[in-house]
């Protein structure tokens, strides 16, 4: 099964150079044959516009199939498929592993009666021929591992074809195109690339390890080229090289945006770090303020603002810190609970805040908002569940990550609100500021209940639990 799966891997290649569709077949009971995997080529136009994986053998296709399997050689025929006026050239190829057949690839293609094949298609066959030849004797695919071959070039990218020799044989037009955009005018027929001036890396490692190589590499100041080299081998016991195909894609532009996007996230990251200074900053500046108030409600008003700012700068810090557009939450709400301890408990209130769960990662447009959210409802369950002189208790922050929505509840084991409390009805700023910011900012839903045992771990036969669970749902999806 994994030389099949390598196969599959691999043949995209195969069905570029034969312009065929290819499909692979392995034996069932009752002289049947499943179809287990399929491709169209990239150049040509396929003939089945459906998948036939998973579905029996025609009559048509059977016969052949089991000369191929049942010789271990190459078996060429035609078949009739249906809305098709012209015959379907059908190219049963066995593949062999451990010295014995284990499947069958079958090719198909349409020939258009009269029409000569030109160099390019000529070229191709001959390629494709070359790797019939090493599945029949189970050398291709080959077992080590080189690299993604999905990020490989494809033939429509540009194909070399090299002799023993490491002399270029043919070299296809846009392999061409290639050549001269790094510079080399001359005609490589008949040449090797080092002799062009041309990196061959890849080509030389291929020749003397017999597998295939993907390389990477600047050929030149200004272009960057993408190079997989496949070395033609024989037996597997002998491992010669009589040739190799050398694929080449340029990938200029793509590297220009990824660099592109680096510096875009390094710049973003460094706005976001310097937003979290100046945030610092002002915060400074107001608990300077604070020092020379001696109106009390001022020195509170003044004392939540600072809050209030620390909570974004905090969201800002960690956004200076992740690539990208989203941010790992838990790592914001943990630094939160520190400073809740730090200035909301005190020697006879003390108040432990644990977080459980993982919210996962989330928008960043998202993770402002709630962190102000989250900083407001643990001020209002320390506040109004745990008075001065209490005794204290525990604040749970509970996160849950479903994908498409986040929900969050703050769970404390306090006093619980009065009798008739409604959140709608909240006069206080705290608690409006939530209300606003989860309907209006993150659209999202607020609902106020008591605990459950579940909520606050209890056991079974424990008393009935007090306190305050304040539950959000927030939707993760395309922000407005």
């Amino acid at each position: 099964m994994a030389h099949l799966n390598r196969l599959v891997s691999e043949w995209g290649t195969l069905a570029d150079l034969s312009f065929s569709d290819l499909l692979l077949y392995v034996p069932v009971s009752d002289g049947n044959w499943i179809t287990v995997a399929q491709v169209r080529p990239a150049t040509a136009q396929t003939l089945f516009e459906s998948d036939w994986v998973g579905s029996l053998a025609t009559r048509a296709i059977i016969p052949l199939l089991d000369q191929a399997f049942e010789s271990e050689a190459v078996r060429r025929g035609e078949i009739d498929l249906s809305g098709h006026d012209d015959a379907t050239r059908l190219l049963a190829v066995p593949v062999v592993r451990g010295g014995r057949p284990i499947a069958v690839m079958a090719g198909m293609r349409v020939e258009l009666s009269g029409r000569r094949p030109g160099e390019l298609e000529r070229a191709y066959g001959d390629l494709f021929d070359r790797f019939v030849d090493m599945i029949v004797v189970g050398a291709f695919p080959f077992e080590q591992r080189v690299g993604d071959s999905s990020a490989a070039p494809r033939v429509g990218d540009g194909v070399v074809w090299l002799d023993a020799e490491a002399e270029v044989q043919y070299v296809s037009p846009n392999a061409n195109s290639a050549l001269h955009r790094v510079g080399i005018q001359a005609s490589a027929v008949g040449m090797r690339l080092a002799e062009l001036g041309f990196h061959d890396g890849p080509v030389r490692q291929a020749f003397e390890r017999g597998e295939p190589v993907i390389e990477e590499f600047e050929q030149g100041p200004d272009v960057t080229l993408l190079c997989r080299c496949v070395p033609f081998v024989g037996q597997l016991q002998h491992g010669d090289v009589s040739g190799a195909l050398l694929l080449i894609r340029d990938v200029t532009e793509l590297r220009k945006r990824d660099r592109l996007l680096l510096t875009k996230d390094a710049t973003i990251r460094e706005i976001h770090h310097r937003v979290k200074n100046n945030l610092q900053t002002i915060s400074s500046l107001l608990r300077l303020q604070a020092r020379r108030l001696t109106h009390p409600e001022a020195i509170s008003a003044v004392g939540e603002s600072v809050r209030r700012i620390r909570t974004i700068a905090l969201v800002h810090e960690a956004l200076s810190r992740d690539p990208g557009d989203e941010v790992t939450f838990v790592e914001i709400v943990r630094p939160l609970l520190r400073l809740a301890e730090e200035g909301l408990q005190s020697p006879d209130r003390p108040v432990r805040f644990s977080v459980r769960g993982d919210g996962g990662r989330i928008p960043a447009a998202i993770a402002t908002p709630l962190s102000v959210v989250l900083t407001e409802l643990l001020q209002n369950a320390v506040d109004h569940g745990f008075p001065e002189g209490s005794g204290g208790g525990s604040v749970v922050v509970h996160l849950r990550n479903l994908g498409h929505e986040l929900h969050l509840s703050v769970i404390d084991d306090g006093r619980g609100v009065e009798a008739g409390f409604k959140l709608e009805d909240a006069t206080g700023l705290g608690l409006s500021i939530v209300r606003t910011l989860v309907t209006t900012e993150l659209n999202g839903t607020i609902t106020m209940r008591p605990p459950t045992r579940d909520d606050l771990r209890l056991p079974p036969d424990s008393q009935a639990p007090h306190g305050t669970v304040i539950e959000l749902v927030v939707p993760m999806g395309d922000r407005p």
